[in-house]
């Protein structure tokens, strides 16, 4: 059960690059939380696995010794959650479908997984730590960086379109 829960339902066995393939996994997931709840239930389901992939990951170091194995993407999971935070949330506000906004969800996406492995600044420190916090918390990190690239693509895209529309009589 551990292993499932740990591999996102077998996404994580998924070859190559298991942490893309656990970072897509994450996108329909997505889609289906806020469908049921909107993008409250995303957060709920955000911060219920991180605290439980902690409990998990540490399970599994403890039991194997290993450090953050390759299969191992609820992290990914997470931090995809975080950068698709903001595509939730205004999808739900401007009352559209998740994937209407299928341009913040590509971002979201890419710049989740550019973080993820060029681990920059506050992620690469997370990444360093030699425990389950270190393999949670550098996902949730590169979440929070892509999110913001997110947030301000969406600031400039909308400035523009606005920008284009003509005015009114």
């Amino acid at each position: 059960m551990r292993q499932l829960f740990l591999s996102f339902f077998g996404s994580g066995y998924l070859k190559p690059a298991p942490g893309t393939w656990g970072s897509l996994a994450a996108i329909p997931a997505a889609w289906i939380l806020t469908m049921i709840g909107g993008p409250y239930l995303l957060c709920v389901a955000m911060g219920l696995c991180y605290v439980a992939g902690m409990a998990a990951t540490q399970a599994e170091m403890n039991q194997t010794g290993a450090h953050d194995p390759g299969w191992i993407v609820i992290d990914e999971v997470v931090g995809q959650w975080f950068a698709l935070l903001p595509v939730a949330f205004g999808a739900w506000r401007a009352g559209v479908e998740f994937f209407d906004l299928w341009p913040g969800i590509l971002t979201a996406f890419v710049f989740f997984r550019l973080f993820d492995i060029w681990k920059p600044w506050l992620v690469g420190r997370a990444d360093a730590r030699d425990d389950a916090t270190g393999v949670m918390l550098d996902d949730v990190w590169a979440g929070f960086f892509a999110a913001l690239v997110v947030i301000i693509f969406a600031v400039i895209a909308h400035a523009g379109f606005i920008a284009a529309v003509p005015d009114q009589p």
